[in-house]
């Protein structure tokens, strides 16, 4: 096979070039990787321990602002930590531990790399100046509850769709105190209704009002903050809604200085933003984290310079050779093992489908249990070419006998031998009965081997589901002579389908019945046996043959070859019980001993009784 194959394609060939190409790879881009890497991380530590820093300051300086104390800043320390490697520990200023990603007892670094209070705050620089060094996180009473934010949301959508049918496309965004505000798309300018662009009907002013717990939260400001305005000289009246700006994240403490600043009095503009400053700090003390002392571990490593000397050339080159040289001989005899049972394989499965070639399993590996699983296929598809040869010259075989004697008898009667009478047409009839038989039962087993079978379960009485399949076989029985008794232990339950589960168990009963000589019996019986429900069939008939039990649930199967089908039926119901009891996620199993009859078991998970079977005796006790 190999002769036909380029030296080029062949497996062995292109795995050695691919392997020593993969390893010269690997080599050269570690020897290149670990010199580059080492110097850019010390290029790089640096500022990326800046930018650890600067990270780990504000979010530990969002959590003071959003946070009354420091009790559950635990995990976040922690988290912190574990994502950038450094040892992170707060203490209050008098160096008091609050949280500390180290062991208990471990020292702290010799400063603290940061003061963390979000009322004196420079961590924003831009909008710490604006606001005063507050951290615009810490809104404290300002915080909208959820019922107000919702109605703001509310406002929010119909304005913007009022923009929106204007041409003007905004986004929602919020403050931090979660009051939603329109920005523009494209230039990301304030759309909340004050721009000369936008549209009067538009700008109703409801979204700028402010809710009910601002004007709580703006009346306590003010009143923190007119001493400090009388105190100064300044006038105390402050016409805090009507300046109430809802995007001005200093949360009202621009309202305070608001006209002063129009008027042009720098030096009473700049005492009232002190006033306002002071009062914004008093107002939200009560609702931030007290000041804390943060101390960074880790930080301060100074390697030397990586420098690759002329050895540590050589080494990195004789090592470069050494992993070249294993890579090729490792490779050589791994791929060689390899090759062998896979040329084993192509040649199976180049073979004709009839021929059913197995290939020997020479390894333990992949390529081994790829052996055994062709092998595998190749008897399966053995078997299954055996039993698909036997069920259409089964299947023929069922239908031809039917079908003659219907056509046997049609040609008579056309021809005017015998009259069409009674007797004819009912003979007729129960062979075109026997024909329905054989459909149905393929039919049904058609739609299990397609997992079409469809299933209407609901809550089932055993004992009632007995009673309707002895009733269903009375005649059948009493003319067999054949005694049918039913018994319940207990009161099994079943969620199933009542339909398919008559089916089921009546086939075993017609088969029962079949097999059982006059003045036999055959009882049908139920049972619990832990979370299963069991119904048994049991019959005092000729039994089964040992050699034959194994077959008993396959298609077209009988024991005695000479049993007619009207007599024997179609050899398919057992096999419609197995697929009906799988359906229902039970099982079906036959013991039987020759001479001494036969016990088929439908094996179903058991189900409670539904609330309405439960019924009260006059005694108050339910039954």
């Amino acid at each position: 096979m190999s002769g036909g194959i380029p030296l080029r394609k062949r497996l062995l060939v292109r795995l050695l070039i691919a392997s020593v190409l993969i390893a010269l790879c690997s080599v050269a881009a570690t020897a290149w990787l670990a010199v580059e890497t080492t110097t850019r991380a010390l290029r790089e530590e640096q500022g990326q321990d800046l930018a650890d820093d600067m990270a780990i300051l504000a979010r530990l300086s969002g959590y003071a602002a959003t946070h009354p104390d420091w009790k559950g800043v635990e995990p976040t320390v922690r988290a912190l930590a574990a994502r950038t490697g450094r040892r992170i520990a707060l203490t209050t200023t008098d160096r008091t531990p609050i949280a500390d990603s180290a062991p208990h007892g471990s020292p702290l670094p010799p400063s603290a790399a940061a003061t963390i209070d979000p009322l004196h705050t420079d961590t924003y620089t831009q909008r710490g100046a604006q606001l005063g060094g507050l951290d615009p996180r810490a809104v404290g009473p300002f915080l909208l509850p959820a019922a107000e934010r919702s109605g703001l949301d509310l406002l929010a959508r119909k304005r913007q769709s009022c923009f929106r049918s204007h041409g003007l496309d905004t986004t929602i965004r919020r403050t931090p105190s979660g009051r939603p505000f329109l920005t523009d798309t494209d230039t990301d300018t304030d759309a909340t209704g004050r721009p000369a662009a936008t549209p009067i009907e538009c700008a109703d002013g409801r979204l700028n009002a402010p809710t009910p717990t601002e004007r709580k939260a703006l009346d306590a400001l003010a009143r923190q903050a007119r001493t400090c305005l009388g105190r100064e000289g300044l006038d105390p009246d402050i016409p805090l809604f009507g300046l109430f700006d809802p995007t001005d994240k200093s949360l009202g403490s621009r309202v305070i200085v608001a006209k002063y600043a129009r008027s042009g009095e720098l030096a009473a503009s700049k005492k009232a933003q002190d006033c306002a400053d002071s009062a914004r700090r008093a107002q939200l003390d009560p609702y931030v984290a007290p000041v804390a002392e943060l101390f960074l571990g880790g930080g301060d490593r100074t390697e030397p310079r990586f420098v690759m000397s002329s050895a540590n050339k050589a080494k990195i080159v004789g090592a470069a050779g050494l992993v070249l040289a294993v890579t090729v001989a490792v490779t050589a005899v791994v791929a060689t093992r390899l090759v062998r049972p896979l040329r084993a394989l192509t040649e199976a499965a180049r073979q004709p489908p009839e021929l059913h070639v197995r290939v020997p399993v020479t390894t333990r590996d992949e390529t081994g249990l790829l052996a055994v699983a062709f092998n595998a296929l190749t008897e399966r598809r053995e078997r299954l070419e055996a039993q698909r040869k036997a069920m259409v010259s089964d299947i023929a075989h069922e239908l031809r006998s039917p079908l003659t004697n219907i056509r046997g008898w049609l040609e008579v009667a056309r021809d005017g031998l015998v009259d069409p009478d009674p007797a004819l047409l009912a003979s007729l009839h129960d062979e075109a009965l026997v024909l329905q038989r054989i459909i149905d039962d393929l039919q049904d087993l058609a739609a299990a081997d397609a997992g079409t079978l469809r299933l209407h379960r609901e809550p089932l009485r055993a004992r009632d589901l007995l009673d309707q399949v002895a009733a269903a076989h009375r005649v059948a029985a009493g003319t067999a002579g054949v005694a049918l008794r039913t018994r319940a232990d207990g009161e099994p339950w079943l969620d199933a389908d009542p339909v398919r589960m008559r089916q089921a168990l009546g086939n075993l009963v017609s088969n029962a019945l079949r097999h059982t000589p006059a003045d036999g019996t055959v009882t049908v019986a139920a049972r619990l046996d832990g979370d299963e429900a069991v119904l048994e069939v049991t019959d005092t008939g000729c039994g089964i043959d040992p050699a034959d039990l194994p077959h008993v649930f396959d298609r077209f199967w009988r024991a005695e070859k000479s049993r007619s089908r009207r007599t024997g039926g179609s050899g398919l119901g057992l096999a419609i019980v197995r697929h009906l009891a799988a359906a229902h996620g039970g099982t079906v199993t036959a013991v039987s001993e020759p001479g001494n009859g036969s016990v088929f078991s439908l094996r179903l998970p058991a189900a409670p009784p539904p609330p309405e079977s439960r019924v009260t005796s006059p005694s108050g006790r339910s039954k």
